[in-house]
């Protein structure tokens, strides 16, 4: 049952902020002295427990690390977890100005897939962030995109119905898991998102603030 809300609900990294910095794995393979391949296989492979919460950096890092053979040492950890959080850190400024339009005629929310330590990092450089009406990470809520907990949490966080949302991923399978919750959503390209938002939004110039 709807409560006649209109939420516009974004994805962060390949909708509002942009994918990894290109090199970055490269970069983080050479302090490593190891093939970029292997590394960035490894970074992939133990990546869920990490953006889910239920490991912190060092943890994460160590798992990289012996998962190629390699030595693990607090300084070696801390390199790489400073180079991948800055291999994260830009956004789209045209996506960031849109997101905060729209504010003027829907709730804005966020739902990213992003480590605890990374997301407070994004939350002290991005100040528009403390502006939106939820933010959701999911190294902080402990549930990452497609799991329905994730989708789930902004449901309740927000005091909403499923069907309130509109949810916009760069990811299709994000996008299904969302619709499987019961919410609206979008496969996010930038050349449609505006027309496909304006066409959901009940009435383009209502205002909830």
């Amino acid at each position: 049952m709807s409560t006649d809300r209109s939420i516009v609900l974004f994805d962060l990294f390949g909708v509002i902020a942009r994918h990894q910095r290109p090199g970055a794995l490269g970069k983080m393979a050479a302090h490593c002295h190891t093939p970029t391949d292997a590394f960035t296989t490894a970074y992939w492979a133990c990546r869920p427990p990490y953006d889910a919460g239920r490991q912190s950096a060092p943890e994460y890092w160590t798992a990289v690390l012996r998962r190629l053979s390699l030595s693990v040492d607090a300084d070696t950890i801390e390199e790489l977890r400073l180079t991948d959080i800055d291999s994260w850190s830009r956004v789209d400024d045209r996506m960031v100005a849109y997101a905060q339009s729209l504010r003027d005629v829907a709730e804005v929310a966020l739902l990213s897939n992003i480590p605890s330590d990374h997301a407070d990092a994004f939350l002290a450089a991005q100040p528009w962030l403390h502006h939106l009406d939820h933010v959701a990470f999911s190294g902080k809520i402990k549930a990452a995109k497609p799991a329905p907990a994730a989708f789930h949490h902004c449901v309740v966080a927000m005091r909403a119905a499923p069907t309130d949302f509109l949810f916009v991923d760069d990811r299709e399978e994000n996008v299904r898991a969302a619709q499987a919750m019961g919410m609206n959503g979008h496969v996010f390209t930038d050349r449609d998102v505006a027309a496909v938002i304006d066409t959901w939004l009940p009435t383009r110039g209502r205002t909830w603030k």
